[in-house]
């Protein structure tokens, strides 16, 4: 039984190999090739593979990882030509398209919301806590629930 699990075992963990190769080399120059063999497949053995198990292909997962770290990049008010590079992108225009795509705004759009939304924590910081949170720490009074 032990034999069995093994072979499956190490399939799996050449996968996970790769994932994280790509969550952390994904602001690098870095194709199919270059994942594949992290992983010791072929590359149609691997994007079929890499498929099954997440949904995704190599480069679908790429292009995620980098939208997600733009979008982190954007709410700490990086410029948005900045962030194209910082997150592998050559173009800006290409990243501007896929941004788009991803979150369904442009990127300088994204910076300008995440900027309005700093400036409205600042500026009413107890609007964005729940309000059961504010009362247990007496930031704010209790209220009476009103029976209707």
């Amino acid at each position: 039984m032990v034999n069995e699990q093994y072979p499956k075992i190490y399939f799996y963990r050449r996968l996970v190999q790769a994932k994280l190769f790509i969550d952390k080399h994904y602001d690098k120059k870095i194709d199919l090739g270059n994942i594949a063999d992290e992983a010791y497949f072929s590359k149609f053995h691997f994007i079929r593979e890499f498929k099954n198990i997440y949904q995704k292909t190599p480069h679908q997962y790429l292009i995620f990882v980098r939208i997600e770290r733009a979008m982190e990049l954007l709410k700490a008010a990086m410029p948005v030509s900045d962030v194209c590079y910082a997150v592998g992108f050559e173009s800006l225009s290409s990243f501007s398209r896929l941004f788009k795509r991803t979150v369904g705004m442009t990127p300088s759009l994204y910076l300008i919301k995440q900027q309005k939304i700093k400036a409205q924590i600042n500026k009413s910081p107890l609007t964005f806590i729940p309000g059961c949170f504010a009362e247990r720490n007496g930031w704010i009074k209790k209220t009476a629930i009103l029976d209707k």
